[in-house]
């Protein structure tokens, strides 16, 4: 849940904008260039962002398309794939650019299809086969680090650096079961974070937790929408689907919430489908394994608890109980893990409370 090699930019986005109610009057003059990947005003383009080989592994290469408008506009960052076994998010980014009319766009998407390849290649939840690291907690990267390290630091560069606001697409990963809510994440100045703000409520997804916990640093930002954030970019995390499936509902949220931000930023005509009554989760708690052992799944998400709910229970290998997970405070199951493995550390389930008005 909840992700980057450095190319050559030859930006050039020189913009003799009026700005207006958050949209730019202006033709798009020069072309949009992402790494080696160049979209001319008007057309979409799409090629990878290649991550050298160093000792110890062999590099990888980072799927990603621009849509360039043919007007001027903001510049809107999806990123999809942090985590590779996390499938709708990555199915919706596949299918959503044919569905952009470039000539009908103002300013630009970028769009990273999977941020996370070993991962996805190798079928691995949180962690990556490559280096055991979890993109989404390696951020801004090293150019000169382990290979999830270096992912992080050319989407750190060829991508957040390069936008305006940012999207950072997740679901529950293979091993968890997920009711869809964004996290609004309020470690950047209070524009920053206001305008993250109306991005969580205008995407479209009625469930918003509150994430007060995030560092401001940008040097130690940890988070793909932190990195974004902390670098004055509004930005939120979505969750859509879940258990590694590829979920048409978690996808088609996805794109949904795509689109309702083009319409947010005045990219595209309409207006967007914005939670209408959001319910904001200003207390979240994930319960995490004492030990490696089985898990036995006693909630769904989705569901309301008490405190002291059993959410879980842990076994050893041959079935004797070590742990319950009970909820230390009521509220709803956002995800649980439902399937049997778990090393200890690792997340068994989330709960949020809704805040009082």
């Amino acid at each position: 849940m909840e992700r980057p090699m450095r190319g050559c930019i030859v930006l050039g986005l020189a913009v003799a904008a009026v700005a207006v109610s958050g949209t730019f009057l202006s033709a798009q003059p020069r072309s949009f260039t992402v790494g080696r990947i160049t979209a001319a005003p008007g057309t979409r383009a799409s090629g990878f962002l290649e991550i050298t080989a160093r000792a110890g592994d062999e590099g990888t290469r980072i799927p990603v398309t621009v849509i360039h408008g043919a007007t001027a506009g903001p510049v809107l960052g999806l990123v999809a794939g942090t985590h590779g076994y996390e499938y709708s998010p990555i199915v919706a980014m596949q299918r959503f650019p044919a569905k952009v009319d470039p000539k009908e766009l103002s300013g630009t998407v970028i769009i990273v299809h999977v941020a996370n390849m070993p991962s996805f290649h190798g079928r691995t939840t949180y962690y990556s086969p490559a280096d055991g690291k979890n993109l989404n907690r390696v951020y801004p990267g090293r150019a000169d680090g382990s290979l999830s390290e270096r992912i992080a630091h050319a989407i750190t560069r060829e991508v957040i650096e390069r936008s305006d606001y940012v999207v950072d697409l997740h679901c529950g990963d293979g091993n968890e079961a997920l009711r869809p809510y964004t996290y609004w994440m309020t470690s950047g100045t209070p524009e920053v974070n206001e305008k993250s703000r109306q991005m969580a409520i205008a995407f479209g997804l009625d469930h918003i937790v509150i994430d007060n916990e995030r560092s401001p640093d940008p040097a130690k930002s940890v988070y793909t929408s932190n990195t974004a954030i902390t670098r004055g970019k509004p930005s939120i995390t979505t969750e859509t689907g879940g258990m590694g499936r590829i979920d048409t509902d978690g996808a088609d949220l996805a794109e949904a919430g795509a689109f309702n931000l083009l319409r947010h930023f005045k990219m595209l005509p309409g207006e967007p489908k914005r939670a209408e009554h959001p319910m904001w989760i200003d207390r979240s708690e994930v319960l995490r394994s004492p030990a490696d052992g089985v898990l036995h799944p006693q909630v769904q998400p989705g569901q309301t608890v008490a405190r002291g709910t059993l959410l879980s229970v842990l076994t050893d290998y041959f079935g004797n109980r070590l742990h319950e997970f009970r909820a230390n405070f009521a509220g709803e199951v956002l995800y649980v893990v439902s399937t049997p493995p778990v090393k200890k550390d690792e997340p068994v389930a989330m709960i949020g409370q809704i805040k009082r008005e």
